[in-house]
């Protein structure tokens, strides 16, 4: 056993070693702080323990002010106490510096990482088969509320919260749905997937797939799980039964280049997973039929782990595409044969900053004028006129984008109240909503008809707090959404007269994901 005092000094030994660039005065009283006040709930290495990990990666959306005000305040729904009456403002930026300080080598975090994290809750087989609860599983929510780390389990028939349960820390990329509305899929950003049983209303277990997490996919079947990683360059493949690792694919090109993953979706019809890559320009499809296509074997990279385990001996082989540029951010259609990709930040003298890749021919087929930074992975897609559309919005440029999706071609650009972020619709409904995320509209939500191609009403559900997020009832008759606040609400709306028919206070409710739309891979939202 090693003694605490032991302990403590090892600490700050690992911290200094991982700590580049910090001078020889600064950096022991900094790891000395942090070992002291810091190390227990959120590890020695910082990649986080009962507190989520302290690295530049995962405090992207947090300003070095606003940790400095977290240290001193705390913050809502937090165990952390105040430090404002133990620790003075120059230990406190100390520290904020010390935690934004990239580690020089990142420990491993591999199977046997994945493994040791691993929490088994309830075992698979031993929770009842029926809801304890009368809903229509098909229109269920979930609404994932940031300002406390919660989320609600919402009847989409009645708009009467089911269910409210603590969720990890800071969630990112969207619950996933799975098994017709039995169980539903997170991913924090620290890494941690989660796997809650919406009929028993309980998690069933959790694993930390990876340091720093993009999103995860449900493979269709409902038996896989695909978690892509920016740190480390890594994809992580569970079992979906019981999140039990099968796999960890390590992002490289063959050549010695590795790449943080920009994110995974779940292509149905081809039983595959299809990735992007942020630092190698390549597209990835991994299959995981039990017979793969032909079209496959002379791509596998097999990352078999010798066992008595069927799935750790699967092969699923990968199909290497190869792109113009880099992709982190990306849509699939809805016959999930093309993927439609930006990079963002990256635009050519012509403005181009997309490009439309072909999954069956295996090549870049077409390019993208989407000035803007455009929004992808909120883009959605509809019938116009003889055609089908693809709508998105735009994170830089106060702009909707329309692009016919058979010459590639922008039909038009509607003029916004400001940049947006999240774009919502559905197959029984006229409209098109956005919200004006971005700048000092943000309290503004657009509606468009998506035959005229015109904004008909601009909404105001709280002025002076951000409009964000809609999502629609499996029927398309009521859009709801989201007051992004502490003090927020989720705003339900008839989708044909735009009224306001209910209001739910909520802290910062952020993504709300309806069962059904999300298993049928509704047109009208993100995948």
């Amino acid at each position: 056993m090693i003694h605490a005092k032991h302990s403590c000094i090892l600490s700050v030994t690992l911290l200094i070693l991982f700590l580049p660039g910090m001078n020889s005065v600064a950096a022991p009283d900094a790891a000395l702080l942090y070992a002291q006040y810091c190390a227990e709930c959120h590890s020695a290495d910082r990649l986080g323990a009962v507190g989520p990990a302290l690295l530049p990666q995962n405090l992207q959306r947090l300003s070095k002010d606003s940790a400095v005000s977290v240290i001193q305040n705390s913050r809502p729904a937090s165990q952390m106490p105040p430090f404002r009456d133990i620790l003075n403002r120059e230990q406190i930026e100390s520290l904020v510096e010390l935690i934004y300080t990239p580690l020089e080598q990142l420990p491993p975090w591999g199977m046997e990482q994945i493994l040791a994290s691993r929490i088994v809750h309830h075992k698979p087989g031993t929770l009842a088969d029926k809801p304890l609860f009368e809903a229509d599983i098909d229109n269920l929510f979930v609404v994932v509320e940031l300002g406390d780390h919660h989320a609600t389990l919402l009847n989409g028939d009645t708009f009467e919260p089911i269910h409210r349960f603590a969720t990890r820390f800071a969630l990112h990329g969207g619950p996933k749905w799975s098994e017709n509305g039995r169980y539903i899929f997170f991913a924090s950003r620290d890494g941690w997937i989660s796997k809650f049983d919406v009929f028993n209303l309980t998690y069933v277990a959790e694993v930390r797939a990876g340091i720093n997490t993009r999103n995860l996919a449900v493979s269709h079947d409902g038996r896989y799980v695909m978690v892509a990683n920016y740190l480390p360059h890594t994809l992580t493949l569970l079992d979906a039964k019981d999140l039990r690792p099968i796999k960890v694919i390590e992002a490289t090109d063959g050549e010695g280049h590795s790449s943080r993953v920009s994110a995974v979706y779940t292509a149905d019809a081809r039983e595959s997973f299809v990735v992007a890559l942020k630092d190698i320009p390549e597209v990835w499809e991994i299959n995981y039929a039990d017979d793969p296509p032909a079209g496959f074997a002379n791509w596998v990279h097999d990352y078999r782990k010798d066992s008595g385990d069927a799935a750790a001996n699967k092969q699923f082989p990968i199909l290497r595409i190869p792109v113009k540029g880099y992709l982190d951010d990306f849509f699939l259609t809805q016959e999930y044969d093309r993927v439609i990709g930006s990079s963002r930040g990256e635009t050519s003298e012509q403005g181009e900053t997309g490009q439309v890749v072909d999954l069956d021919l295996k090549r870049s087929v077409a390019k993208l004028t989407l000035p803007g930074m455009p929004h992808l992975s909120s883009a959605i897609t509809w019938q116009y006129q003889d055609r089908t559309v693809l709508a998105t919005p735009n994170i830089k440029k106060p702009e909707v984008t329309i692009v016919d999706m058979k010459s590639w071609q922008v039909i038009k650009r509607i003029p916004t109240k400001g940049p947006g972020f999240f774009m919502r619709s559905h197959e029984q409904s006229r409209y098109a909503w956005v919200d004006v995320f971005f700048g000092p509209n943000k309290d503004l939500m657009h509606v468009i008809d998506k035959q005229t191609l015109e904004i008909v009403k601009t909404l105001n559900p709280a002025p002076g707090k951000t409009s964000a997020h809609v999502e629609f009832t499996k029927d398309g008759r009521y859009a709801l959404v989201s007051v992004w606040d502490e003090d927020g609400a989720l705003v339900v709306y008839d989708a044909e007269t735009l009224l306001e028919v209910k209001r739910l206070p909520m802290k910062k409710p952020s993504g709300k994901y309806n069962a059904y739309n999300k298993l049928t891979r509704s047109s009208g939202t993100s995948h």
